[in-house]
């Protein structure tokens, strides 16, 4: 059982759009003033003090209550109807028996003993005979009773089996801790036990009067979690709750929330409200009814989502977890980046600190095209995975060395790597652009670089030379609407993702629409210099996560086993498909086993459905199969008895077989995805960074009636 309720008193949308990563549009001593009244909700108390459990990946633990492994067994109506009118007439039948002393007098003897003769005939001797009487048919009553399961019969025909259940809760519910009491979370007891009394007492304060949110108490939680682990940064870190309470410690941007929630969110505890698992014989019996929610501990295996258009991947995937990550970085704990087409629903400009609209001229940030990197091989690498990643029959390593014997050349002459067009003219072999960086070159006295251009001028031309395609592929970028983006001169505000050692929140948006093929090479070099950057962070304490609204074609060998790679370094990604197709056929089954959580939305093809079921595998279920022979009477009597029950009933009589058998069968058969999962539904598998794995659960997306 799960209880609906949440923090929920600071879902509120601004009155102004403050651009991005400038300072907040509410004063700095409070949290951003709602522009309606928000709705009922308990206190950031009543919050912190709510009780939370899990027993499972997935699980939204705010008031979760662990269920049973397995569905206790419950007699049909039926079966105890009849079996409490058969006690009930066994019972009253040996009453009988009794009273009319067909069975002897010998249940009279204990009243015939404990009470004197000289009470024959007198009124205690019948106040205690009828006592007795009372007695005995009591006992009889309890006898039978039980024998009859009459209180479980009360109980189902009354209908206390709700109050039953309650009772259950109360019992097995977590111990909710006290308020004022010494560990009471809002009173800040770690703060107390480090002798910050000062701080912990300001910070209440704060908390009493609403000037704090649950964003405010998870960014200052993170900012003491880093006191602990750096014990220097305890006077700062004291100074800063003096002078600005529930404001301390805040995010470089000034924000303290977000401008408007789409999702519920339990910052406690990192988690988004997905849906909730449906309660039904398809999901294991101790999830159904349950709450399911994703956080950092199942997002760090990254996360799978196909489903057609139309499915609420959007809006009930991508962007609550995109806006529960941003919420996670305004507190310290995360950085995200949110990669869609131009128009994507994934939250407004003021819920990010960066958004990179790329081929737009108003964008204010641009996009580095070698991923903040210095090296040029490694910028080689991520480009050639970006470039030729997906063209069938180039080799990435030889399209890799082919950019890197120009681009350590243009850097070594110019101190930068070339810019689009350079780029292009370079792969080209432009001669006046190779002419004049080879005097460049000359005269800078870089002679193994010059060794580097003679190699690939050699090379071009040749059958096997990944110049052509790699010139085509850039020619892709250099086009009138691109004019002024991917700049390396240091004129522009090139966003890197060598930001992710930062609590950042970025959005960028593909033209999609007018440049198909550009947004999906856009797309790889992303994902690409996502895996690398993550990888190569020396602070790994923020979780880092890359989602993408579509990533068609997106995927390629290398980036694939680079997503498999991720868990280990704090860091997830998040890929949505319309189809499997759209990911070379290769590739699919390793993509599957690459990502740890897989989630298959309504509407699904049966040949996805059959990648999916084979993934998910089988289990071992119990089958009755009962066989139903026909009776033949020998005798007259019984045969006319039966004669008499066939033309009553309309049906021969007949013995019933039941055999019972463990069979192996799969989870979810590619059929049952394809015609049984309802609208606004998905079937969904997940596995912590822990390796705790959650079976396929059919749940109810959040904002599905």
């Amino acid at each position: 059982m799960d209880t609906e309720g949440t923090y929920d008193g600071q879902e509120t949308r601004s009155g102004r759009v403050p651009r991005p990563a400038g300072p907040p549009a509410h004063p700095p001593g409070l949290p951003p003033k709602p522009s309606h009244a928000p709705a009922a909700g308990p206190t950031l108390g009543d919050w912190l003090r709510f009780p939370r459990a899990s027993d499972g990946p997935g699980v939204w633990t705010y008031g979760h209550v662990p269920r049973a492994a397995e569905e206790p067994e419950v007699t049909p109506t039926r079966q105890l109807v009849s079996g409490a009118l058969i006690a009930l007439l066994a019972g009253l039948l040996l009453w009988s028996l009794l009273w009319n002393g067909y069975l002897g007098g010998f249940w009279l003897w204990p009243l015939y003993m404990f009470t004197p003769d000289s009470w024959a005939g007198t009124l205690p001797s019948v106040v205690a005979s009828y006592v007795w009487y009372a007695l005995v048919a009591v006992t009889l009553a309890i006898g039978f009773g039980r024998l009859g399961r009459w209180p479980e019969l009360g109980r189902r025909v009354l209908g206390s089996r709700a109050a039953r259940a309650v009772r259950a809760v109360h019992a097995s519910a977590p111990v909710r801790p006290e308020a004022g009491g010494a560990d009471d979370p809002a009173r800040w007891p770690q703060l107390r036990d480090a002798g910050l009394g000062d701080a912990a007492d300001r910070l209440e304060g704060e908390a009493g009067a609403g000037r704090m949110n649950d964003v405010d108490y998870a960014r200052i939680r993170r900012a003491w979690d880093s006191v602990r682990a750096d014990p220097s940064r305890l006077r700062a870190f004291a100074e800063a709750v003096r002078d600005k309470g529930a404001g301390a410690c805040v995010h470089p941007s000034g924000a303290r929330d977000l401008p408007v929630r789409a999702a519920r969110h339990d910052l406690l505890a990192r988690q988004v409200l997905l849906g909730a698992v449906e309660d039904g014989p398809r999901n294991p019996y101790a999830r159904r009814g349950t709450s399911l929610a994703l956080d950092p501990e199942v997002l760090g295996t990254s996360l799978l989502a196909v489903g057609p258009s139309g499915s609420g991947k959007t809006g009930r995937l991508v962007r609550p977890v995109v806006e529960s990550l941003a919420l996670q970085a305004l507190a310290g704990q995360a950085a995200v980046v949110a990669v869609g087409a131009a128009g994507a629903r994934l939250g407004p400009d003021a819920a990010y600190d960066v958004v990179v609209r790329v081929g737009d001229p108003a964008s204010v940030y641009d996009l580095d095209l070698y991923g903040g990197t210095t090296d040029p091989d490694e910028a080689a690498t991520l480009l050639a995975e970006a470039f030729v990643g997906d063209v069938p029959g180039i080799e990435v390593r030889r399209a890799a060395t082919a950019l890197a014997q120009l681009l350590g050349p243009f850097r070594a002459a110019h101190g930068r790597f070339p810019a689009v067009p350079e780029l292009r003219e370079l792969l080209e072999q432009v001669p006046d652009a190779i002419g004049e960086l080879r005097r460049d070159l000359a005269d800078a006295g870089q002679h193994t670089m010059l060794r580097e251009l003679d190699a690939r001028e050699r090379q071009h031309g040749a059958p096997a030379d990944p110049g052509p395609a790699l010139a085509d592929r850039v020619a892709l970028l250099d086009r009138p609407a691109f004019a002024g983006f991917f700049d390396t001169t240091g004129q522009g505000r090139p966003f890197s993702l060598r930001a992710l050692e930062h609590p950042i929140r970025v959005r960028v948006d593909l033209p999609e629409r007018g440049h198909a093929d550009a947004s999906r090479m856009l797309a790889r070099l992303l994902l690409a210099q996502f895996n690398a950057a993550a990888a190569a962070r020396t602070d790994r304490s923020l979780f880092a996560f890359l989602a993408f609204d579509d990533a068609s074609h997106t995927l390629t060998p290398q980036t694939v086993r680079g997503v498999q790679r991720l868990r280990s370094a704090n860091a997830g990604v998040l890929l949505t498909l319309r189809s499997l197709d759209d990911v070379p056929e290769e590739l699919r089954t390793p993509l599957l086993g690459a990502v740890g959580c897989r989630m298959a939305f309504s509407g699904v093809t049966t040949w996805d459905g059959k990648r999916f079921a084979e993934t998910w595998g089988t289990e071992w279920v119990e089958t009755r199969d009962v066989t139903h022979r026909t009776v033949f009477a020998d005798q007259p009597l019984t045969r006319a008895i039966h004669a008499f029950r066939k033309l009553v009933t309309g049906k021969a009589v007949t013995t019933d077989a039941v055999t019972v058998r463990q069979v192996e069968r799969e989870r979810w058969s590619a059929s049952d995805l394809a015609h049984d999962v309802p609208p606004g539904y998905a079937v969904l598998s997940l596995t912590s960074v822990r390796g705790e794995r959650a079976a396929p659960l059919l749940v109810r997306l959040a904002g599905t009636a």
